[in-house]
């Protein structure tokens, strides 16, 4: 004992003496691992409170809302920009061509194509018509469209459209044919014999059809001219037949004759016409004009020299008065 009467410890039964850094350390990886296995609160930014309709869309939206909305608005934008810009019908045809080139490498290319029933139009002009061309596939072709266009030119009645795959297109159509010329307003169409008009009058093919004016006239030709080719005295001098007030038809004559025809009871005026020229060579006389409007009289319209002579002809047969007489 030590002389305070404490036990005297020597060193040795202490035991070792801990180091103090070592301590230290060990208390900071256990705070380390104690922290890792806490959750931790993700750092948030302080914002003012929300608007109440803000709120609400952020509360009921569904989620990704937003990345839709935006793909939506770049669509809507590359699409009016399609459409502002006049590109669409570039756009659809680029889209077409394509369709149209794999089913071409698939087999499907229009290797033959047969056309019955064409007279005025070619194969090529057929071909136009209907929208059919080199890059064109049996498989992606619209038959129905393709007849549709078709009957749309003046020139095809009717139209049939078949597609045989793998490659081959059979077009059938009845055309119209050239019927007669019709003047309306200074300018001369062809038309066919229901009255469609099938294209202007340029080509001298047509020279020799007959030629029918005024409003009207296109629809009622079929009719009257049938019933003049009864008469082929009177057709065969005719140059022109023209409707007047869509009720009744007078002729002009390759001599500039007119011949003022009734409303009714046609074919006997021209019956009458035709005996008068061959019995009294009507159409050769010296008059402008034979008006048979009144059913039971026939005028005749002398020309100015006719009329002259005719004067002077009365004038000479007068009577000379006698000297005295009054």
């Amino acid at each position: 004992m030590d002389g305070a009467g404490r036990l005297n410890r020597s060193a040795r039964s202490l035991g070792p003496q801990a180091d103090p850094k070592a301590a230290i350390g060990a208390v900071a990886r256990l705070r380390e691992r104690l922290w890792r296995r806490r959750p931790h609160a993700r750092p948030t930014l302080d914002r003012e409170p929300p608007d109440r309709l803000i709120a609400l869309v952020e509360r009921y939206l569904p989620a990704r809302a937003g990345v839709a909305a935006t793909v939506l608005f770049l669509l809507g934008s590359a699409s009016f920009g399609i459409v502002k810009g006049g590109h669409v019908e570039e756009l659809s045809t680029a889209a077409s061509d394509t369709r149209n080139a794999i089913a071409n490498s698939a087999g499907f290319r229009i290797a033959s194509v047969a056309i019955n029933g064409r007279k005025q139009l070619s194969q090529d002009e057929v071909l136009a018509i209907g929208g059919v061309n080199g890059r064109s596939s049996l498989l992606f072709l619209d038959a129905a469209n393709v007849r549709d266009r078709l009957k749309a030119n003046p020139w095809i009645a009717d139209a049939t459209v078949l597609k045989l795959y793998p490659g081959q297109l059979q077009i059938d159509i009845v055309e119209r044919s050239a019927f007669a010329l019709w003047q309306q307003d200074g300018r001369i169409s062809v038309i066919s014999d229901d009255g469609a008009v099938l294209e202007p009058y340029l080509s001298h093919r047509f020279v020799s059809l007959p030629l029918v004016v005024g409003k009207g006239a296109q629809t009622h030709a079929k009719e009257f001219l049938a019933l003049l080719a009864h008469y082929p005295q009177v057709t065969s001098v005719t140059k022109a037949a023209i409707f007047v007030g869509e009720r009744r038809w007078n002729l002009r004559l390759k001599d500039g004759l007119d011949i003022r025809l009734p409303e009714n009871e046609v074919g006997n005026a021209l019956a009458e016409l035709s005996r008068l020229d061959k019995e009294d060579r009507l159409f050769s006389r010296d008059i402008v004009a034979v008006d048979m409007r009144l059913p039971d009289r026939l005028t005749v319209q002398l020309s100015d020299d006719a009329a002259k002579a005719r004067e002077e002809l009365f004038k000479d047969k007068k009577p000379k008065k006698k000297a005295g007489e009054a």
